[in-house]
């Protein structure tokens, strides 16, 4: 329950404090005087988006605070302390909570819950639980289908939240199981595409069958067959040069010859100089080096033969892994490498079959058990809507609409969304004989008013919250449906506090508590702007409210007897 708001630099309010209480609070004053305020201050207060503009003129920041009693183990404390507030116990198992919410000139908003700094968002979150608020605006949500569909689920309570929410899980794994048969759909034949080229480059790299290196080597063996002669000859001219085994050596003698003709004459003289003795060392080993040197070319050339037979198979071979190289690597290795990653690839690829298969049989299951949820949540809505019907309409009746009916219409569709597969419509037949027709054209703003109000005193049974506030729903209304009104809410007000924003006196009557906004001479509201009235207090406000003069003694005795009236009823 709201206790108390304290407002500052609130639009046209300079500072005010209203203390509300239990039962029916009315709120009444000249048109301007700031009322819509008092609503705008409690929007804020449950996080409702902050505008600058609504900052008092010359004032640095707009400061809004409330004073709130809740359970101590409600949704709402719960999720208060979980935040890091600090809730003052007041026994009897409620707790008390503050709100804070300050705007500044320049637009920036601060939030505070239980005197520690929260976000904005959190406010909304509380305000689920704490205090629901209808205006005007709500008439116009109430003709659109959505709202309506929203007022039949609240009325039913678990009754259609369970099979919702259990529809709603249902309908998100379907969405998702959709989502990924199309996506494979719309890129299958990319992806037959992509496996079709892996495909064909695999049994490409089978055939070939390239060995590791094995282009490397090739290429060696293509270079020494084609110049094998030329290979010889250097080899020859080699030996014969290093060996002197070669008839066309001549006279010049060989390397191994001469190093060693190098090597005995300073040996014949090594006792008498070590440094020639280390030199004739040194040639000795030379002399072992040109030796084998010389062995290993002569064995070379007899491996040089020209093989026109083997260059012809190494070049074919060499044309084969061609094509690969260029396509899939630039070496044989690199080939290798592509091919198994192609192979991981095509195998991921392939299994999109058993991919769409089993997400066809899972889809299938889900579509079956939707549309199986969907004809549950029917039901649920369809006996959920005759009850509201028949309330709502017991309740026009009492205010001044008798004659008129509710009708709550409830489709079942093909098409499912996700809440579900009905089209849920709020019908009316203003009176007696009459044709229902949709709320969205076939109700007045008065009948609207009271349509609005027969669901919130129907509502207001499964409604958890406590405080209720209606900014002037009774727009449009007047005589006798006006009283009628003012005991509809009076009666709301023995279940919830009910706080409500009023032209119409016949309303205000009703009350368990007025309070006043005052204007200043300047037409500002004054400091002290927001005041209680006591009963001669009353008296004045409604005659005022009736006569547009509280001083008439004429309109002050219709506003006694008007009080009257409402406190007998």
């Amino acid at each position: 329950m709201l206790e108390e708001i304290r407002i500052r630099d609130l639009g046209v309010i300079e500072g005010s404090t209203l203390e509300l209480g239990a039962g029916l609070t009315v709120l009444t004053g000249e048109t301007g005087a700031g009322k819509t305020m008092v609503v705008t201050s409690l929007g804020l207060l449950l996080g409702e988006r902050a505008d600058a503009g609504a900052v008092r003129s010359g004032a640095r920041s707009a400061v809004v605070e409330g004073r709130f009693t809740l359970p101590e183990r409600g949704g709402a404390a719960t999720r208060a302390t979980e935040a890091g507030a600090e809730l003052d116990g007041s026994g009897g198992g409620r707790a008390e909570l503050l709100v804070a919410r300050t705007v500044a000139a320049g637009g920036r908003s601060r939030a505070h819950v239980g005197g520690r700094a929260v976000p904005n968002g959190l406010l909304g979150e509380l305000a689920d639980d704490l205090v629901a608020v209808h205006g005007q605006s709500e008439q116009v949500l109430l003709r659109s289908p959505q709202r309506q569909r929203e007022v039949v689920d609240a009325s039913a309570g678990e009754e259609v939240a369970e099979p919702l929410a259990a529809y709603r899980r249902a309908y998100e794994r379907h969405r998702a199981v959709r989502a990924e048969l199309d996506e494979i759909r719309t890129r299958g034949r990319e992806r037959a595409q992509e496996a079709d080229l892996l495909r064909h480059g695999l049994e490409r790299v089978e055939r070939v069958d390239p060995q590791p290196g094995e282009d490397l080597a090739l290429a060696q063996e293509a270079e020494r067959l084609t110049h094998a002669e030329d290979l010889r000859l250097a080899a020859a001219t080699a030996r014969a040069a290093l060996t002197g085994d070669d008839e066309g050596a001549g006279e010049a003698g060989d390397a191994v010859s001469a190093v060693e003709g190098a090597r005995h004459a300073l040996d014949a003289v090594r006792a008498h100089d070590p440094e020639l003795a280390a030199l004739a060392d040194r040639l000795a080993e030379v002399s072992v080096l040109v030796v084998e040197a010389g062995a290993d070319v002569a064995a070379h050339l007899a491996t040089l033969e020209a093989d026109p037979a083997r260059l012809a198979a190494v070049q074919d071979r060499r044309a084969e892994l061609g094509p690969l190289l260029r396509a899939y690597g630039e070496d044989a290795s690199a080939v290798l490498a592509w091919a198994r990653e192609a192979s991981a690839r095509l195998l991921a690829l392939e299994g999109d079959d058993d991919r769409l298969a089993q997400l066809g049989a899972e889809e299938a299951t889900l579509a079956a058990e939707l549309d199986e949820l969907a004809g549950r949540l029917h039901a649920a809505r369809t006996a959920a809507g005759q009850r509201l019907a028949s309330a709502a309409t017991q309740e026009l009746a009492a205010l001044a609409m008798g004659g008129a009916r509710l009708v709550v219409r409830v489709e079942r569709t093909d098409r499912l969304t996700p809440v579900g597969g009905d089209d849920v419509s709020l019908l009316l037949a203003a009176h007696a004989g009459a044709e229902p027709r949709p709320l969205a054209r076939g109700a007045s703003g008065g009948e609207l008013s009271r349509v609005m109000l027969a669901l919130e005193v129907v509502l207001a049974q499964a409604d958890p919250v406590e405080t209720f506030v209606f900014d002037e729903v009774d727009a449009g209304v007047g005589g006798r449906a006006a009283v009628e009104i003012g005991r509809r809410l009076a009666a709301l007000a023995e279940r919830a506090q009910v706080l409500v924003v009023t032209h119409l006196p016949q309303v205000a009557a009703f009350a368990d508590h007025h309070l006043l906004v005052e204007k200043g001479g300047d037409g500002s509201v004054v400091a002290s702007g927001v005041r209680a009235l006591d009963d001669d207090g009353r008296v004045v406000e409604l005659a005022r409210m009736l006569a547009g003069q509280g001083g008439s003694s004429s309109a002050r005795a219709h506003a006694a007897e008007l009080l009257e009236g409402a406190r007998r009823r």
